[in-house]
């Protein structure tokens, strides 16, 4: 069945006990139509306010006013998408959802994408299911390339090809084995986090469903990733698991091996 085919129960029953995920910061304007997207969809939506300015509170306060479906969790003061994805996670959980898709407030991933990766959710319920973006013109080329450089980090701090990319932020998450990893390990509150999270779960043994997913760049024109400080930030991320890699290196590797999924 094609995701356009897919009426409002096939959703509904694909998706679950799902909810859909979103961490804002000052994109006052794009959440609005995001959110409009996203509603005709019937499933849940947390929307966590990362320390917005005043005008983007209003925003996302009259939202979750308007619409019984919509929660919102805030962070008083920024702390950055991670961990804004972080509270998301831990209150869908307590909310009793089972999984939640995780998407950008800023309008650049394709909802109409969301049916099919809630079934996948469904068909794979204990695997992430993991956007690879295949991009239009509209993305910045210099970010395009520099991916690559996050790409082949990966795949080696991971000795293996199975996370297509880590970098994409529209993904289905179990919601109590992704609890129990941030529990676990130390993750980064930025944007490492979305990395950071897929080579830990795949170091613990967890599998990832790679869907392919339209990315448009952005909606509002609105970017917080910080060159300096954010590259920064993922440079000491991939140190920090190219070390944790070295140590899991022997056992690891004989186990992927195993499983035919090693360089």
């Amino acid at each position: 069945m094609t995701v356009n085919a897919m009426n409002m129960n096939d959703i509904k029953s694909a998706a679950m006990n799902a909810c859909i995920v979103i961490p804002v910061y000052n994109h006052e304007r794009a959440i609005v139509k995001t959110l409009a997207n996203i509603l005709p969809f019937s499933v849940p939506v947390i929307l966590v306010n990362d320390g917005s300015n005043g005008d983007c509170s209003a925003v996302l306060e009259q939202l979750a006013d308007q619409h019984p479906s919509v929660h919102l969790k805030v962070l008083e003061v920024n702390q950055g998408k991670g961990a804004a994805v972080k509270l998301g996670l831990q209150s869908a959980l307590e909310l009793g959802y089972s999984h939640a898709l995780q998407v950008d407030a800023d309008g650049q991933h394709n909802l109409a994408d969301i049916p099919a990766f809630l079934s996948a959710a469904a068909g794979s319920p204990t695997m992430i299911i993991c956007g690879v973006p295949q991009y239009d013109d509209s993305v910045p080329r210099l970010r395009h390339y520099a991916r690559y450089l996050t790409h082949v980090w990966v795949w080696i701090n991971t000795l293996s090809f199975a996370i297509k990319d880590s970098m994409c932020g529209f993904r289905v998450y179990p919601l109590a084995s992704i609890c129990q990893q941030l529990a676990r390990c130390d993750t980064g509150n930025r944007m490492d986090f979305d990395t950071e999270i897929l080579v830990h779960w795949l170091w613990a043994g967890g599998n990832i469903q790679n869907l392919s997913t339209k990315v448009h760049y952005p909606l509002d024109g609105v970017s917080h990733f910080l060159p300096g400080k954010d590259n920064w930030l993922i440079s000491c991320m991939h140190a920090r698991l190219f070390f944790g890699m070295l140590a899991r290196a022997p056992l690891w590797l004989l186990g992927l091996r195993k499983r035919g999924r090693a360089l």
